[in-house]
């Protein structure tokens, strides 16, 4: 007994396909609203808000906690080797480098990224996207563009938040703590960190996460069924898809940078 038929995978393939067009067409449009979308800029500037304010206090407490605890991991790792002095360092090349745009990028996944899902499919289960057509309102233009550049623009600010944050924590731990000389740990810090081959590459991480997980909440949304289920589901979608799409640019990202 067959378990599917070939029309079945025929199906769901050219729908894939379909979805993944559906996608590409939205995320060509959206950049092309750019300068449409900033002449309105207090649309952007109250999803900034939104997104940015509402999201502070989580990523700057999870900042200072992953800061406490790189410290202590990074004392007792570099003291086998006598080289406790470079505990700053450590701690702020994995911040700015790696943990500071990765880590954003997932909480915002799962705090504002979940939101627009929500509040996006929840218009459409209202049909307020409907009633924006009919009244040859674009949706997109008025709705999805301003939420795509305000998450763009915030996430890099998140991240910077995050990685301050870290190398306070660290800090806290390295110096006040355990007893790791002040001087040594900003001087190393100071010395160590280039700006535009640390926290430069930081800063496109941070950007290109900005566009990759706004841009999948807002499409889930847009998508979603307009029942309560469905926007539950896309909500769902939102952070796995969000999450994976991350880890994965992350390490294309990391090849890239430092391989060159």
């Amino acid at each position: 007994m067959s378990w599917y038929r070939p029309s079945d995978v025929g199906f769901s393939l050219r729908s894939q396909l379909a979805d993944l067009g559906l996608g590409a067409r939205l995320f060509v449009r959206l950049l092309m609203l750019f300068g449409r979308a900033f002449r309105r800029f207090g649309l952007i500037r109250d999803q900034i808000h939104f997104l940015g304010n509402y999201s502070l206090a989580i990523i700057a407490v999870s900042g200072l906690f992953v800061g406490f605890v790189f410290g202590l991991q990074g004392y007792y790792t570099l003291q086998r080797y006598g080289s406790a002095e470079a505990l700053g360092l450590l701690v702020t090349l994995t911040l700015v480098r790696e943990l500071g745009p990765v880590v954003t990028a997932l909480l915002f996944a799962g705090r504002a990224g979940t939101s627009l899902t929500a509040e996006i499919g929840l218009m459409k289960a209202g049909e307020q996207i409907s009633v924006m057509e009919m009244m040859a309102v674009d949706p997109v233009q008025r709705v999805l563009a301003p939420r795509f550049w305000a998450g763009v623009i915030v996430m890099p600010l998140l991240a910077a938040v995050f990685s301050a944050t870290g190398i306070i924590g660290g800090w806290v731990v390295g110096v006040l703590m355990i007893g790791v000389d002040a001087g040594s740990f900003w001087s190393q810090i100071q010395g160590g960190v280039d700006v535009w081959q640390d926290v430069g590459n930081g800063l496109i991480k941070s950007v290109v996460f900005g566009f990759t997980v706004t841009f999948i909440a807002l499409l889930q949304g847009y998508e979603a069924q307009a029942t309560p289920e469905g926007v539950s589901k896309a909500t769902t979608r939102t952070v796995v898809m969000a999450s994976l799409a991350v880890l994965g640019l992350d390490f294309i990202l990391t090849a890239m940078m430092f391989s060159l």
